[in-house]
């Protein structure tokens, strides 16, 4: 994110509104003083029966036209005067594209598309964190001489350079044969590093890190956590997001997923330059700041409470497990224990009325086998011109 103009308050567009963490973000806003607007693609959709939204719009798809979605937004910013747009999850990739397309008077919270996909990409992001001195797993292309050799030494995780939600990600054992893929270009082997697995968060402003949360999955949709806590880290692992982000310049809101080997070393394995689930630890009038005035926000303070879920794809996890008694009791003790991050005694219709607003989404998990993660991004999915040509 660029510094704001200032702190006067606006009218701010959030490009998504399926998801909790953009819930936060509009109560974020609205709290401070903003009007409140979200452009969505479904019909309905979490923020939509917030008290902090102003209004809703549905846009096209970004996933099936990316043309269309960007001039739904344009025309969005230009007819309710927007002064912030803020992209919420995978859609920053096609949001990025506005940094050209509207007028000087419209900030977009983003960093240029190249600058995005430099830390998106998982071969060009694993390459900087070697290049800064930092460790990462032996990363190369599906299609090169060294992923045969590389499956020889180590067990590897095959996975596509420019993916979410853990879409087409299959281990394979040590010395085992390689898969085939369509496009074998567009896939990597990864080196498997075991350990303790984290995610981190953090906040910043051209490579100075306002504020940093390291927390772990403890309820898992797939490859996305769906009820996380809150951890006190080893120095180690928030010294190795802040150099990354320093070395790399990195503006916004930067995710990262981490292994720390039995050894204490911290290996950076992915990137998400985008919101996450680390946004639901911060208290919301800090989450504002930082959001409206990076330049001058200087650090965030925590929620008091540790464990957030977000319930209902937590209790479908915990009703799959019921038949696997050690996973259903760790399940259920978190689905009873942890808060939901949509719930607000002051704003209570996003999670009283989620069951119908998220249907397209929790249809797709409870009928056609989808993990949470992919049915909540399936049609905002950045897709690399070469795949799209294909």
């Amino acid at each position: 994110m660029s510094a704001a103009a200032g702190s006067k308050a606006g009218t701010a567009l959030l490009t998504l509104g399926r998801l909790p963490k953009g819930l936060d973000l509009a109560r974020a806003l609205a709290q401070a003083g903003w009007r409140v607007l979200v452009a969505e693609p479904g019909k309905r959709h979490l923020c939509g029966s917030s008290r902090a939204v102003s209004a809703s719009f549905q846009v096209a798809a970004p996933f099936n036209e990316p043309e269309a979605y960007l001039s739904d937004l344009i025309e969005i910013i230009e007819r309710e005067s927007v002064d912030l747009v803020l992209p919420v999850s995978e859609e920053i990739l096609h949001v990025a594209a506005l940094h050209d397309r509207v007028g000087p008077g419209v900030r977009i919270a983003s960093m240029p598309l190249d600058q995005l996909l430099s830390v998106h990409g998982k071969l060009s992001f694993v390459r900087q964190a070697e290049a800064f001195g930092l460790s990462a797993p032996i990363t190369h292309r599906l299609s090169e001489a060294n992923g045969q050799t590389l499956i020889q030494d180590y067990a590897a995780i095959i996975k596509r350079e420019f993916s979410c939600a853990g879409a087409g990600l299959e281990m394979v054992a040590k010395g085992a044969a390689l898969p085939t893929r369509d496009q074998p270009d567009e896939w990597l082997v990864q080196q498997r590093i075991d350990g303790q697995e984290l995610c981190s968060f953090t906040i910043a402003d051209r490579g100075r890190s306002i504020a940093t949360v390291v927390y772990r999955g403890t309820v898992v949709s797939g490859t996305v956590a769906v009820c996380f806590k809150r951890i006190d880290p080893d120095p180690a692992v928030v010294d190795w997001v802040e150099r990354y982000i320093e070395g790399a310049g990195l503006s916004g809101f930067i995710g990262f997923d981490l292994m720390v080997n039995d050894q204490g070393e911290v290996f950076g394995l992915e990137c998400n330059p985008r919101a996450t689930s680390g946004v639901h630890f911060f208290k919301q009038a800090d989450l504002a700041s930082a959001i409206i005035d990076p330049m001058n926000c200087q650090q965030l303070r925590f929620k008091a409470h540790r464990l957030f879920q977000q319930f209902y794809p937590t209790l479908t996890e915990t009703q799959i497990s019921f038949f696997k008694r050690d996973q259903f009791v760790h399940k259920l003790g978190q689905l009873l224990r942890a808060r939901d991050v949509s719930w607000q005694l002051s704003d209570p219709l996003p999670f009283l009325l989620l069951p119908w607003t998220a249907w397209a989404i929790l249809s797709k998990t409870l009928f056609k086998g989808m993990s949470f993660g992919e049915a909540a991004t399936w049609d905002i999915e950045w897709i690399a011109p070469s795949e799209r040509a294909s």
